[in-house]
């Protein structure tokens, strides 16, 4: 099985295994998140952070994000442009939020676009040395590279359930490894920033 199978095979695995978190469950598990990182994530006033509206079973992350928001965080979300790039825009408190295509919704285009500081990333599969698997789309391993050929170096932290942790994730040389990975268990960091 070549690696892009076993990833396939393991998003698959682990999606379902996010899909059978009862709405009720993963609720208090976004709010237990929102618990372990909401002061533990260290960051100046006015540091540009991207979380992410929830879409199917993903986690809810508007409580931590709106801990973030108390703390002087700008916040930004993805909109989806095309197949193939994600941009990140501002999400002002009170704005109305529209259809940003592909089952997601966000900031309107008349929005600011801004290049986060530290991304909230969600994943289908992650493993213990901070390696993820992504939905398979890839947006934001393009958009991480596009702000790297910035001069710009996100911190990432991984947004995940417990159930969606793996042995191993295969990685291969163009795949981007996290800062640090929440769960509803608590913030495991891989870089010495955090916190």
């Amino acid at each position: 099985m070549t690696a892009k199978e076993l990833k396939a095979q393991l998003r698959n695995e682990r999606l379902s295994a996010r899909d059978a978190i009862p709405a009720e469950k993963r609720a208090s598990k976004s709010l237990a998140m929102a618990d372990h990182a909401g002061e533990a994530v260290g960051f100046a006033l006015d540091t540009i952070v991207s979380g992410f509206l929830p879409i199917r079973s993903e986690p809810d992350l508007r409580p931590l994000m709106a801990r973030f928001a108390v703390r002087g965080a700008r916040l930004c979300v993805p909109a989806i442009l095309d197949r193939q790039t994600i941009v990140f825009r501002e999400l002002a408190e009170g704005a109305p939020l529209v259809d940003t295509g592909f089952g997601t919704v966000g900031p309107s285009a008349d929005a600011a676009i801004l290049d986060p500081e530290i991304m909230l990333v969600p994943l289908s599969a992650f493993d213990a040395r901070g390696h993820r698997i992504g939905y398979g789309a890839g947006h934001y391993d393009r958009a991480i590279s596009r702000l790297r050929q910035k001069g710009l170096h996100p911190k990432l932290i991984g947004i995940a359930f417990d159930c969606q942790e793996v042995a191993h994730v295969p990685d291969e040389p163009h795949d981007i490894s996290l800062d640090a990975i929440l769960t509803e268990s608590g913030l495991r960091f891989f870089a010495s920033w955090i916190g």
